[in-house]
Formats: C-alpha cells, sequence, structure tokens
C-alpha cells in the first residue's frame, strides 16, 4: 500500500556519502522535529533525473528554504556512492542532501517501487516528491510513469 498524506514516515535506514565515506543515516534523524522535501526518482545518471529533476531542486533551492523546509534530500536506489558521485557531478553542495536507498528498503515501506526488470534496470523507486513535517507526510506527488511534472521542484514550491 501507498504511503498516504498523514502517515509517517517508516524508521529505516538509509545511507549517504560523507567526507570519511559511506555512512547510515536512520530515517528519523533525516525527518524528525524537521521539515523536509523528499524527492524520489528511478536511477542516478539517467536522462530526465540528470536534465531537469535535480538541477531543478538545486536551482530553487534557496526558495523552497524560504518557505520553512529545512532539508531537501533526493533519494534512489543506487548505493551511496553512485549517490555521492552523482551529487558531485549534479553540483549540489550543501543545497541537496543525497539518499542512497541501495536495497530499497525505504523504497518498498512507501509502496512506491517500480519494477523495471524488463528494461534491464531491476527494482527502482517511482518518481515522486514529499512533503514532511516532523516525519509526517503532509502532501504527496507521485509521477505517472515516465513523466515529470508534479514532483518538478516548481510545482512543489507552489504546493509549499
Amino acid at each position: 500500500m501507498t504511503i498516504q498524506v498523514g502517515d509517517k514516515i517508516p524508521s529505516v535506514t538509509l545511507h549517504h556519502m560523507t567526507t570519511d565515506g559511506p555512512a547510515a543515516i536512520s530515517t528519523d534523524e533525516v525527518f524528525s522535529g524537521k521539515k523536509v522535501v523528499l524527492f524520489a526518482l528511478p536511477g542516478a545518471f539517467t536522462p530526465t533525473c540528470s536534465a531537469k529533476h535535480v538541477p531543478g531542486y538545486v536551482a530553487n533551492a534557496e526558495a523552497i528554504r524560504a518557505k520553512g523546509v529545512d532539508t531537501i534530500a533526493c533519494l534512489s536506489v543506487n548505493d551511496a556512492f553512485v549517490m555521492g558521485a552523482w551529487g558531485r557531478d549534479q553540483g549540489v553542495g550543501d543545497k541537496v542532501q543525497m539518499l542512497a536507498d541501495g536495497s530499497a528498503q525505504f523504497t518498498k515501506a512507501v509502496g512506491l517501487e517500480l519494477d523495471l526488470t524488463e528494461r534491464g534496470l531491476g527494482l527502482r523507486s517511482a518518481r515522486y516528491a514529499m512533503v514532511v513535517d516532523d516525519g509526517v507526510v503532509q502532501s504527496l506527488h507521485v509521477e505517472e510513469a515516465g513523466g515529470l511534472d508534479v514532483s518538478a521542484a516548481e510545482k512543489v514550491l507552489d504546493a509549499l
């Protein structure tokens, strides 16, 4: 079942790249006591994700934060090494926290997995964005397969 507005974010372990290498980070650390915009996408270095989705959040980070958002986070079913390299490639700096859901633990827990096995990509995350306040989903913007509209930074900014 897909997570809904009003639901609490599941407590799972994700990973992120630090100056000392990959490190575990719990969803409790990411979401507790903060207002977070989380956007998720099918894969690092993929065309739409790299050309539009991440760049939109980087370009709009200041405006999003001005709406009271503490953290902007990008999640994908990739490992921390890939997410770290992709973040550097995209120039995210401290604007977007790159979160690795390598085993799709979070993605499955929120019911937003996308099976792209037939296309050689395996289990991935659907493309979506959510606004989470102190661990509770305030809004959820799930894309139709293949699209980038409702989860784009500009749309989420308008919804804040």
